[in-house]
């Protein structure tokens, strides 16, 4: 049976950590996570925050997830999008998710994210 989602792995071009650093802890607010020693041989990075946890992998052939995304549920969304347009983040707001107010950006290696927020504590359909 599966109890809940452990992490979204998304991946990243070779020697970009540092750029995928700044932007997932300094813009988005996230804390690096250390990977275990034979796993940060292979290079990456992974963050969370709350109970999202996010695994970014180096590919040799990387191409960004320009449709595919994970759907981060944030707390005032209204404030984060601020926050993250004021660290040079593209904010590009969705209404069509009924019950729900959220933004697309992307992160620096050109992955999409989504951030969203239900309109009320029951909205979640």
């Amino acid at each position: 049976m599966i109890e809940a989602l452990d992490h979204v792995q998304l991946a990243a071009p070779e020697g970009s950590e540092e750029l995928l650093r700044s932007f997932y802890v300094d813009v988005l607010g996230m804390t690096e996570t250390p990977k275990p020693p034979v796993l940060a041989a292979r290079g990456g990075c992974w963050f969370e925050a709350g109970g999202a946890r996010l695994h970014l992998g180096i590919e040799s052939d990387f191409r960004a997830a320009r449709k595919a995304h994970p759907g981060l549920r944030v707390r005032d969304i209204e404030a984060y999008g601020r926050r993250l347009a004021e660290r040079g983040a593209d904010v590009v707001w969705d209404d069509t998710l009924p019950g729900h107010r959220r933004f697309y950006s992307t992160d620096p290696v050109g992955n999409r994210l989504e951030f969203l927020e239900p309109l009320e504590a029951s909205a979640y359909a």
